[in-house]
């Protein structure tokens, strides 16, 4: 499948670094989840997480999925809600509609 149709903007977000608009670091940008009928970002693949925030949830895993309503803004990194340092409890996944 090509993803042509997919921005050269939203791509370009691989690879960079995310934190909290509190300044803390949450990840590194590996993958964006889309919605391909959409083609809407729906989220964020990081990896290289900060253990201090995700290690009850992704001990065993490479990395978690944040929501991309998360994201205040984007530039040379990408900045999130500060919600993402008070998980607690693994978010239950979305049922397709």
């Amino acid at each position: 499948m090509e993803m042509e149709s997919v921005p050269q903007e939203i791509t370009s977000l691989v690879g960079r670094e995310v934190y909290s608009n509190k300044g803390v670091f949450v990840g590194e940008v590996e993958d964006i989840r889309l919605d391909l009928d959409s083609e809407v970002v729906t989220g964020l693949a990081l990896g290289e997480v900060n253990r201090d925030l995700f290690d009850t949830r992704v001990s065993g895993s490479k990395g978690v999925i944040i929501p991309y309503r998360w994201v205040r803004a984007v530039g040379d990194i990408v900045l999130v809600n500060d919600v993402v340092e008070r998980l607690r409890e693994p978010e239950e996944e979305e049922a397709p509609a």
